[in-house]
């Protein structure tokens, strides 16, 4: 295995998928390993760094939102960006993968195409370089993590991605619109309810690294901004 490429975690059951997956993206210079049954993520995780997670919604042993809840609370697992594979189409089962830690959806049938490319933007969106440091707030791309005053948390992909672009221009509101077409890579999956929802467990960790500052600001009928 080559230092230099991602290693992509494949959690599919269906084995021709899988091998198609994962076929794809060894041809877009990715490293991947597939495990088809939900009981063996976390012990294969807590082994291995991967750098992404392509997790079915259906699996043999733990389903993918089971499995998604217990990664992002497991502190001994590195806070890895997780893409959601789903033949589910409503609307609460996608906000509420969401909302346990889920950075995308794609829903079958998809093209692996479309594969390949969600897992590019969203590991360029955790790696693109960031510089700006404000108000005693300092943002660790490659670890996803916010320090304010000393004080350390980890965020969720979406939840970084957020931070970094209201904190990019303090005092400036973006519309929910705006946060959907930037933020998530596919924006038709999400709702204004989708954003408030993340912006929440996002001021809730800021706030409890720096209790006496409220940075985040909701703007009547406008959107939001970053403003200590």
């Amino acid at each position: 295995m080559e230092d230099n490429k991602a290693l992509v975690l494949i959690v599919e059951d269906e084995p021709d998928l899988a091998q198609l997956m994962h076929d794809y993206l060894i041809a877009a210079q990715y490293n991947c390993h597939i495990i088809s049954n939900g009981a063996e993520v976390e012990p294969w995780l807590l082994e291995n760094a991967a750098d992404l997670i392509l997790l079915d919604l259906m699996l043999p042993g733990k389903d993918g939102l089971d499995i998604c809840r217990d990664v992002r609370s497991n502190a001994d697992i590195p806070q890895l960006p997780i893409i959601m594979v789903t033949a589910k189409v409503e609307e609460i089962d996608r906000l509420l993968g969401l909302e346990l830690g889920a950075d995308d959806y794609v829903c079958k049938p998809f093209s692996p195409r479309e594969i390949v490319a969600r897992v590019k933007a969203v590991l360029r969106r955790i790696h693109t370089p960031l510089e700006a440091r404000q108000s005693g707030l300092e943002l660790h791309e490659n670890s996803q993590r916010v320090t304010i005053n000393n004080n350390t948390a980890e965020l969720t992909t979406i939840e970084f991605c957020l931070l970094k672009l209201l904190h990019s221009e303090p005092g400036k509101i973006f519309s929910r619109q705006f946060i959907m077409d930037n933020i998530y890579s596919d924006y038709r999956i999400v709702s204004d309810r989708t954003v408030d929802s993340h912006v929440k467990k996002l001021r809730k960790k800021l706030q409890e690294l720096a209790p006496e500052q409220d940075m985040i600001h909701s703007v009547y009928g406008a959107g939001y901004k970053y403003e200590p």
